[in-house]
């Protein structure tokens, strides 16, 4: 798979380089859902069945960030390398990253059709039933349509429905936000995800049996709702169960504002710092609390370890 970057302006070198017929999914994709995947692989079909380049066109950063709307979309369900990656899976040949900047914002619907898709050579587009374009949005999906005619043919794909509700980005933020990783995992078609790096913690739960990677997630990725799950790790082409908190650590600390990340990987041994590691967040388990001793938090540990174990059991038979 071939990963483009453009910025508008597109040179014309460029356009030249890429100036082969193809099939284009267009829109910005965050979390690539079921609803997203639908879009990509009907561009897929499309460019297989009429001898095209299937391809997809994405922006980064986000129009809502560059246009000071951020609001949840500071964080990501997935970030760029992560869309990639999932892009790839669905068997696409070429990607495109357009620079989502001011200059861009303000193009309008016509040049975008005439200044990026005409001299890219799309000869199909797919886009979503709720996909905007141009300055301010103003481009709908029907405005793509009439502005491709006659040589872009562009096809509306319909919502992803899930138990009567519309598959979308924000009913996945709502579910990982309230503690809900199951839901989450239905609208994206696989369990949600964090990447990040082990560091440095305070040694603790080595002390009482229990030795905890302290994960600092990589910056742009949504963490869930505070508390403790059962999760999967992948590590070096492995992937382990364990168990996982979310929090501010009360048991130990009055004023601590940033909350932790810290796994414990069962039947696991070795020294994991500076490790880049994936967490799958598969189940929730509880909400943080505070113990009134130390036996007290290694009872409830071990606890939260069974159930996570039961809970993993069953999910990866």
């Amino acid at each position: 798979m071939e990963i483009i970057s453009l910025q508008y302006p597109i040179a014309t070198t460029q356009t030249v380089q890429q100036a082969v017929p193809k099939a284009l999914a267009i829109g910005h994709f965050d979390g690539v859902h079921r609803g997203h995947q639908n879009v990509i692989r009907r561009a897929v079909e499309l460019a297989k069945s009429n001898g095209l380049q299937s391809a997809v066109m994405t922006f980064h950063p986000h129009p809502k960030e560059v246009l000071g709307q951020s609001g949840q979309y500071a964080v990501s369900l997935t970030p760029l390398e992560d869309k990639i990656e999932r892009f790839r899976r669905i068997g696409v040949d070429v990607v495109y990253i357009v620079t989502f900047d001011l200059t861009f914002a303000g193009v309008s619907p016509e040049d975008f059709v005439g200044q990026v898709l005409r001299p890219l050579r799309v000869k199909k587009a797919v886009v979503g039933f709720d996909f905007t374009f141009g300055a301010k949005g103003a481009g709908k999906p029907e405005t793509l349509w009439a502005l491709g005619e006659p040589d872009i043919e562009v096809e509306i794909v319909d919502p992803f429905m899930q138990d009567g509700d519309k598959v979308s980005s924000t009913l996945i933020r709502e579910a990982l936000q309230e503690g809900r990783p199951e839901a989450a995992e239905q609208l994206l078609g696989e369990p949600y995800q964090v990447r990040g790096i082990v560091v440095h913690g305070e040694g603790r739960g080595s002390k009482i049996g229990f030795p905890t990677a302290n994960v600092q997630p990589e910056a742009g990725f949504l963490v869930p709702r505070q508390g403790v799950y059962a999760i999967m790790v992948h590590i070096d082409g492995k992937r382990m169960p364990g168990v996982l908190n979310i929090g501010v650590k009360p048991t130990f600390h009055e004023n601590l504002l940033e909350p932790v990340m810290e796994a414990h990987l069962f039947d696991f041994s070795g020294n994991l710092y500076e490790k880049t590691i994936t967490v799958e967040f598969i189940a929730f388990l509880r909400t943080e609390k505070k113990f009134g001793s130390i036996d007290e938090l290694i009872s409830q540990i071990k606890a939260d370890s069974d159930k996570a174990r039961n809970v993993l059991t069953a999910y990866n038979k």
